[in-house]
């Protein structure tokens, strides 16, 4: 099985190591990103790559397109600087919690990482594993999968891959993993329920997951459901808590447990981009926007 793993890897490795020179993006001033208001999967897909692929372009830990000093993708995001095998270069400040920190990862692991972004859970991750097992990162940005390999060559790690694929479509073999672990991906993905299905096929028997994402309490406005620049930013892609957690359920993982629950406070000057005041006033009484780390077992 791991044989047909480094084969696909090897292959996937020589498609996307050329790839040295990226198209820069700069960070977005009004109006330069196009139309906002995607409808589709594959428009919300392309947004996503194009906002990533910018922050990764970047480099800076923080956010694209934001109206706040911090980012307005980093506003959700955790301190992993406390965490064993934390690597600054690599930590973008674009997750919304803290997985692998739950993750109950052993040595001789095999850990797959949904949405790896440049390696930040990966390496946490390699610090729990050790040389003995091996940590397998998975995203659809080259400009991210090149920067990953990169911190991964600077490190030294010789057990750490980054592949490149959706997560809707996950291109590893069944059975695979010891943990899955995810930070803040899968309200980027239009077809959650597909993308769990995935990560439960990657799943050994008995083996499980540990994931933050952004769920919801209350029904979001939907000025800001429609906007693909709060999509990108985990927000507009969020479902209701009740609802993920049965999509969880509906694609056979047991045992689920929410490890961490936290309140999301979005600014002001956000919300006043399309609501009027007396919406925000409703907005911040009636609706909950909350982080969660959730654990459950295939």
């Amino acid at each position: 099985m791991l044989n047909a793993f480094n084969n696909y890897n090897m292959d996937n490795k020589q498609k996307t190591a050329d790839t040295s020179t990226l198209e820069q993006a700069s960070c977005c001033d009004p109006g330069c990103c196009g139309d906002t208001s995607a409808s589709t999967s594959t428009d919300l897909k392309a947004i996503v790559k194009e906002k990533y692929g910018a922050i990764a372009e970047r480099s800076d830990g923080s956010g694209c397109c934001s109206s706040t000093p911090d980012g307005t993708y980093s506003i959700m995001a955790d301190e992993y600087d406390e965490l064993q095998g934390y690597a600054p270069d690599a930590d973008l400040k674009l997750g919304c919690g803290l997985p692998t920190e739950f993750a109950k990862i052993k040595a001789g692991d095999t850990v797959v990482d949904l949405g790896s972004g440049a390696g930040n859970d990966c390496f946490v991750a390699r610090a729990e594993t050790g040389e003995s097992g091996q940590v397998i990162g998975v995203d659809f940005t080259d400009a991210m999968l090149l920067k990953a390999r990169n911190n991964a060559l600077k490190l030294g790690y010789n057990n750490v891959s980054f592949v490149k694929g959706d997560i809707e479509d996950i291109p590893l073999p069944e059975n695979l993993a010891d943990v899955v672990v995810s930070n803040c991906v899968f309200n980027l993905v239009p077809d959650k329920q597909k993308a769990f299905s995935e990560a439960h096929r990657i799943l050994k028997p008995g083996a499980h997951f540990s994931i933050s994402d952004i769920v919801l309490e209350g029904d979001l406005p939907k000025a800001l459901q429609k906007d693909a620049e709060l999509y990108a930013g985990c927000v507009a892609g969020a479902i209701q808590m009740d609802d993920y957690l049965q999509l969880l359920r509906d694609q056979g993982f047991k045992q689920l447990e929410i490890q961490k629950k936290k309140s999301i406070e979005l600014p002001r000057e956000v919300l006043a981009n399309h609501l009027g005041p007396k919406q925000i006033e409703a907005f911040n009484q009636d609706f909950g926007i909350y982080s969660i780390t959730v654990y459950g077992e295939k």
